[in-house]
């Protein structure tokens, strides 16, 4: 099969690995990619649904795989399936109408309350009701989860630790724009106090494959504090993750989601990211993705031993319940690597060294590009570091142990990763 994967980052560098593996991938395409990535496909940069519609039909392309979210978000798939000469091309990743799952927390939400799947309550306030925002708060105990409805590349949600600064938060977040457009309308809802989780499904619309569990580290300093950023790290399988909370949140969560698309009549093919709260045993839905996680893949796909394109494959026709999945054992641990600064400034252009020395380890290329011949960061998470091995501990020594000999300018990451699940 001929495949153009979309994106530059870890999570599209994890999916580009298990793609280039599969014996269905005959040419494999990459837009833009990274120079991490070229060791999998070609690297090409396709600006717009029209250049990449127009390139997918000179190179005759049997399947789109979408890693980011706002592609979906913007209705590539729709794009797509109405367009002469790429109705036939299959595409992994929902329509525009499936990705309000995550493209606006409030559309979720709501979904979630007619479907019976357990969520925090909530209510949603734009800039005409902050005063009766200001009130909701008032009305739940600390401390205060506030979130931008639309999409904040993973950073639009607040904590707020006392009630004046979440009434202050509410403030910036509806008056003065502090995530753009995202955040025109603000989600607030009640604390859940529990440990986090990630599950994932690849679904046809009908049937759906479980794949492995995760847990991912969002704030920038150790011991979970500083702000949040789009991920410092990934754990692979998680512990408290027992046979009896996945089975709850198969019949509690994810077949209620399944089915609640169905009833709506939304077509979904893809990937749904649940991101999950374990409350003394008993899972409720932070918030749905319509992609994979980052860097939960990097972790999640290293683990995976079958055939991810043949699973693709079968989308179209749903018959993914004809597909059998196979999970290495092992624990899978990535750390990431990343700019000084990050998630706030931080400084490009630092050359990066070493990316070859490393031993028995997958080295993710999420923020780089050439320059000069030189691989040099490009972004705040720049290089993800993954190792496999018996047990978390042997993992997490491995991870460690490669991360030093990678090095740039102002490197920086959390030493505390999966620290909590030994």
């Amino acid at each position: 099969m001929n495949i153009l994967l979309l994106g530059s980052g870890g999570r599209e560098s994890a999916l580009a690995r298990v793609i280039a593996k599969s014996s269905l991938t005959e040419n494999f395409f990459i837009s833009p990619g990274n120079p991490g990535m070229e060791q999998y496909g070609k690297c090409i940069e396709l600006k717009g649904f029209e250049n990449m519609g127009n390139f997918c039909m000179q190179n005759r392309i049997d399947m789109l795989v979408v890693g980011p979210e706002q592609p979906l978000v913007d209705g590539i798939s729709d794009f797509f399936a109405g367009t002469k000469g790429l109705k036939n091309i299959v595409v992994i990743g929902p329509n525009k109408t499936a990705a309000q799952l995550e493209g606006s927390k409030d559309f979720s939400k709501q979904f979630m309350q007619r479907h019976d799947i357990p969520t925090a309550r909530y209510q949603t306030f734009n800039a005409k009701t902050v005063e009766q925002g200001k009130k909701f708060l008032q009305t739940l105990n600390p401390p205060y989860v506030l979130k931008a409805d639309g999409l904040a590349a993973g950073k639009g949600v607040v904590i707020a630790q006392n009630l004046d600064q979440a009434k202050k938060e509410l403030e910036e977040m509806l008056l003065d724009a502090k995530f753009g457009q995202a955040s025109s309308q603000v989600v607030i809802e009640e604390y859940l106090n529990g440990i986090e989780c990630s599950v994932f499904v690849l679904t046809d619309g009908k049937n759906y494959v479980l794949l492995p569990e995760a847990k991912d580290y969002k704030r920038a300093g150790e011991g979970d504090t500083g702000l949040n950023t789009g991920g410092m790290g990934s754990i692979s399988p998680v512990k408290f993750c027992t046979e009896e909370f996945l089975n709850k949140v198969k019949t509690r969560i994810i077949d209620r989601t399944i089915q609640g698309l169905q009833k709506e009549n939304i077509h979904y093919q893809g990937f749904i990211f649940f991101g999950l709260m374990n409350v003394e045993g008993n899972p409720y839905v932070i918030e749905y993705n319509v992609r994979m996680g980052d860097p939960e893949s990097e972790s999640v796909f290293a683990r995976f031993d079958s055939d991810i394109v043949k699973a693709f494959s079968l989308i179209k026709e749903q018959r993914l319940n004809e597909y059998q999945i196979k999970i290495s054992p092992q624990t899978a641990a990535t750390v990431m690597l990343c700019s000084g600064g990050y998630p706030q400034e931080y400084e490009k252009g630092k050359v990066i060294n070493g990316l070859d020395s490393t031993e028995d380890a997958i080295v993710y290329h999420a923020g780089t590009k050439n320059e000069n011949g030189k691989t040099v960061t490009a972004g705040g998470r720049v290089i993800a570091v993954t190792c496999l091995s018996d047990g978390l501990q042997a993992a997490l020594d491995k991870c460690y142990r490669n991360i030093g000999k990678i090095s740039f300018d102002n490197k920086y990451f959390r030493k505390d990763i999966g620290k909590d699940l030994l």
